[in-house]
């Protein structure tokens, strides 16, 4: 990415100036025509230019996250329903904020609308922090002259995706926790109990069963070869991140979750929670309905979500129903479809999206709540066999042993 100073004019003649990131000009150029700025001139600001190093410790300080963003939306949109100027809302919020990155942001967006842009056009500055969905729903409430409106629906969309995560989150955080647990005893009894047992072993002269054979393999690989152990799992868990950042990648990854036992209802349910009440607040808000689609398709945070419901785009630009691109679409159960077909024949289709993704709201707390009944018989299975195969393997040579002493 690279800084570039810019002059144009906007929709009122007024020669307008600023700096942005961008990776070549014709983007910028692009950016500012979307904004409704005729480029005059763009250069490379040579001043804003960062040596590489110095660019990467500013980055690797930390960012805003979402509850910053979740923040910001209700505090903006509640100085903009009292009727405050924008400007100088942006400036008391800059001011009483104690998180020095957010009011550094609010800095830029008033020297922004101030140079003329529209808040929207400022905010697209920042994509790390408001990404398009975002953008184009204060550009809709602009134009229609509803910011506050959008921003009450804004903060309860983000509100919603916030819940949504801490949902997920916690239904991961036993099953994590109790493999990690798991993982790390398995660890100690391989490197610092089984070697004990098997100097023990090494002064008889019996032959060892397969299974403690075999435990003693694998103990002496992992004293021996930790460091090919350690290698193996770091490189496993670099090519997950390389696959992740392919699209074709992802897309296995994120089909493959939906279908992972116990847990794959789970982020089935949270992803069309979220592009029901996504779509719900981009069609209320007034944003076409091929745009609206298209908007969802980035906020599901889903690649297998993502590509059906460009599908479904496709199918209203071919003049198809909601019922039947939904049909098509293979997300959906019939009783959403039927709830679709309701909306579409009484024109309430926002009501009744927003009135699945409640209904999936609720489902996902009661499936949250009972994964940890459901996983904890499966945990304890797995660890009481693996308790018996060691125990076995360890303890089956002694036994052995003892009972040819009582022989003799």
């Amino acid at each position: 990415m690279q800084h570039f100073a810019y002059e144009g004019r906007n929709r009122r003649g007024e020669l307008v100036k600023g700096r942005i990131e961008s990776p070549n000009p014709q983007a910028v150029a692009q950016w500012m025509m979307a904004a409704g700025i005729v480029p005059v001139k763009i250069s490379i600001d040579t001043e804003r230019q960062l040596p590489p190093s110095l660019l990467g410790s500013l980055k690797s300080r930390g960012s805003l996250n979402s509850t910053d963003l979740l923040l910001f939306t209700r505090q903006l949109g509640t100085m903009v329903r009292a009727g405050l100027p924008l400007m100088q809302a942006l400036s008391g919020m800059q001011k009483s904020s104690g998180n020095q990155k957010l009011a550094a942001l609010l800095g830029k967006l008033r020297e922004d609308l101030d140079q003329g842009l529209e808040l929207s056009a400022a905010m697209a500055h920042h994509p790390h922090f408001f990404d398009d969905y975002y953008v184009s729903m204060i550009r809709v409430g602009e134009g229609a002259g509803r910011l506050e409106e959008i921003f009450t629906r804004l903060f309860v969309q983000l509100e919603f995706e916030r819940d949504m995560r801490q949902k997920i989150k916690g239904a991961l955080r036993y099953p994590t926790f109790v493999v990690a647990a798991i993982a790390i005893a398995i660890g100690i009894l391989t490197i610092f109990v089984i070697p004990v047992f098997a100097k023990v072993y090494a002064g008889m002269k019996v032959e060892l069963p397969l299974l403690t054979r075999i435990l003693l393999a694998v103990s002496d690989f992992a004293v021996h070869w930790w460091w090919m152990v350690i290698a193996f799992v770091a490189a496993c868990a670099q090519a997950f991140r390389l696959m992740l950042k392919q699209s074709s990648g992802r897309y296995r990854w994120d089909k493959f979750k939906l279908r992972l036992p116990l847990i794959g209802g789970i982020f089935n349910k949270a992803g069309i929670a979220r592009f029901c009440l996504s779509f719900s607040i981009a069609c209320k808000s007034g944003v076409p309905i091929d745009q609206a689609f298209t908007l969802v398709a980035k906020v599901v945070d889903n690649a297998y979500f993502e590509r059906r419901i460009h599908g479904m785009r496709e199918g209203i630009t071919r003049g198809e129903t909601m019922l039947q691109i939904a049909q098509g679409s293979g997300i959906f159960q019939a009783m959403e479809m039927q709830m679709i077909a309701v909306g579409e024949a009484t024109g309430e289709m926002e009501k009744m999206m927003e009135q699945v993704a409640q209904m999936y709201q609720e489902e996902l707390k009661y499936e949250v709540g009972r994964l940890g009944d459901a996983i904890e018989p499966i945990l304890l299975a797995v660890m009481g066999g693996l308790v018996l195969v060691l125990m076995l393997g360890i303890f089956l040579p002694l036994w052995d042993l003892g009972q040819l002493a009582q022989q003799g």
